[in-house]
């Protein structure tokens, strides 16, 4: 009948993992055959060597290892048991491989008698895990160059909205302008001549009251489709007039500050767009959804040479909860936020259901 010993030694050898003994002095006490196999050595010529010195002995890159350093005899020198996976282990031959290997203590009676050190060839794991890391790499560039692709295009089809507005704006104030100018005038002339007879005469002040009514509302479409203060007078005009708006016909208590550092021009094209539409969506969605009794709006630009532009609106509103900031729905804050990336800004969004809600705009204006 086999001994304990015998048992223990069939088991050794019967394991597909790396198996070493060493002693208090690094030396190699047994090996089973798994491991002589995977270091290249026969039996004989690993038992009583030093196996930091013969195994651990350099890193990967060739750097000298020293033995004071090594966690496999750190567990029997310092008590402190390890598990490895980043490290080499170095064939006979000269070659190493990566080796996942742990390394635990041998206590007799209370005093600790060397390691037992258990070890695997891990090259092919290693393998693996480099080509998944190069093929998410791959996947993560070509999903930043499809969204940079689709940031241009958006930006692209922006500006060609854009332009589409300018120009059907200044086609509504050039044609149906003057036409409404031409009926205005054609019936303060017709309310002349028909002095004395009431009924055609109230008829006529009517018609002129109607078409004032029409010239306003010509007005209003034309400052929705393209606000003439952004062309004429520059981006910071256009956000103080937008912000004096909000603030006649919202009916809020609302609070403005403007500050623009000296000798900073107000920026043009696409990147004055962008800055006024990001602007228009923060009031619109304090008017539509915030249900707030107040609201506090600041615009600052800092100075050169490098200036920012900050836009804070801040109102005591329901507030909304983060789920529904990050909604894939939610294109208002979606389109705030990609506009503002495309020209290297960022809107950020702080809310809370009961709290408020506080919308920031931070661009960079060096580009500009």
């Amino acid at each position: 009948m086999p001994t304990a010993t015998d048992r223990l030694t069939l088991l050794l050898e019967s394991t597909g993992e790396g198996i070493f003994g060493i002693d208090m002095a690094g030396q190699c006490t047994f090996v089973n055959r798994a491991a002589a196999v995977a270091l290249g050595y026969r039996t004989e010529m690993v038992l009583g060597r030093n196996m930091h010195e013969l195994i651990h002995h350099s890193h990967a890159d060739g750097r000298h290892y020293p033995e004071c350093d090594c966690p496999i005899f750190n567990a029997f020198r310092r008590g402190l048991p390890c598990r490895i996976d980043d490290e080499v282990l170095w064939r006979a031959d000269g070659s190493s491989f990566p080796a996942e290997y742990s390394s635990y203590p041998v206590i007799e009676d209370g005093v600790v008698q060397g390691a037992v050190v258990t070890f695997v060839d891990i090259t092919e794991r290693k393998r693996a895990q480099e080509l998944l890391k190069k093929t998410n790499d791959e996947l993560e560039a070509r999903v930043a160059e499809r969204t940079a692709q689709l940031r241009d295009l958006a930006n692209h089809l922006e500006t060609v909205r854009e332009g589409e507005r300018k120009r059907i704006a200044r086609e509504i104030h050039d044609e149906l302008g003057s036409l409404l100018v031409a009926l205005k005038m054609d019936t303060h002339w017709l309310g002349r001549r028909v002095e004395g007879q009431a009924a055609l005469q109230a008829k006529c002040q009517g018609m002129g009251r109607l078409i004032d009514t029409a010239v306003d509302n010509v007005g209003r479409i034309i400052t929705d489709l393209r606000p003439s203060i952004l062309d004429h007078q520059g981006l910071w005009a256009a956000l103080e007039w937008h912000a004096q708006e909000f603030i006649e016909s919202s009916e809020l208590d609302a609070t403005l500050q403007v500050h623009v550092a000296r000798g900073v021009p107000p920026p043009e094209g696409g990147l004055a767009i962008a800055v006024f539409r990001i602007f228009q969506e923060m009031l619109s969605n304090v008017a539509r959804h915030a249900r707030a009794r107040s609201v506090q709006m600041r615009i600052t630009v800092d100075d050169p040479p490098e200036p920012v532009l900050y836009i804070d609106v801040r109102d005591d509103g329901v507030g909304a909860p983060a789920a529904a900031l990050a909604d894939p729905h939610s294109f208002g804050v979606i389109g705030m936020r990609e506009r503002a990336s495309h020209f290297g800004g960022r809107v950020l969004i702080d809310s809370a259901p009961g709290h408020g809600t506080r919308v920031r705009l931070v661009m960079p204006l060096e580009a500009a």
